[in-house]
């Protein structure tokens, strides 16, 4: 990954804690320590792969990859399973009428596939170099 891919990754990342952040705030009170701190750490989770990813050699960038793109997924499927749940329909902890959080759910997760497009393109290049099999 070039030195702009990663700024890229970077960037992209940044943009959807920031918007994350902002919606976690609003989840029913009694998700606060539950679902909502289990997504905020996978998300510092997938960033500190993220950074590892950049950092390992060549030898070593198999397996941070590899649990970059699964720390990745997780996050993913909790950000679904918060939709289902309907948690993005609240406001300051509470179901509030006239708000719809199709928006909320449309956005983080357009931003986490983006992020997932870039891991993916990142491993198969590796892939068209032979370092990952």
């Amino acid at each position: 990954m070039s030195v702009h891919s990663e700024a890229i990754l970077n960037q992209k990342f940044f943009e959807m804690i920031k918007l994350l952040k902002i919606y976690l705030n609003h989840f029913p009170k009694d998700e606060k320590f539950a679902l909502c701190l289990s997504i905020r750490n996978t998300a510092y989770e997938v960033f500190d792969l993220i950074t590892e990813s950049q950092k390992r050699y060549y030898k070593y960038k198999k397996t941070s990859l590899t649990n970059l793109d699964i720390k990745h997924e997780q996050l993913r499927m909790k950000i679904y399973l918060a939709n289902e749940l309907g948690y993005f329909n609240f406001k300051n902890g509470r179901k509030e009428d006239g708000v719809d959080g199709r928006h909320k759910y449309l956005s983080i997760s357009k931003l986490i596939d983006e992020i997932g497009r870039m891991i993916g393109a990142w491993i198969n290049k590796l892939k068209e170099q032979g370092l990952f099999s």
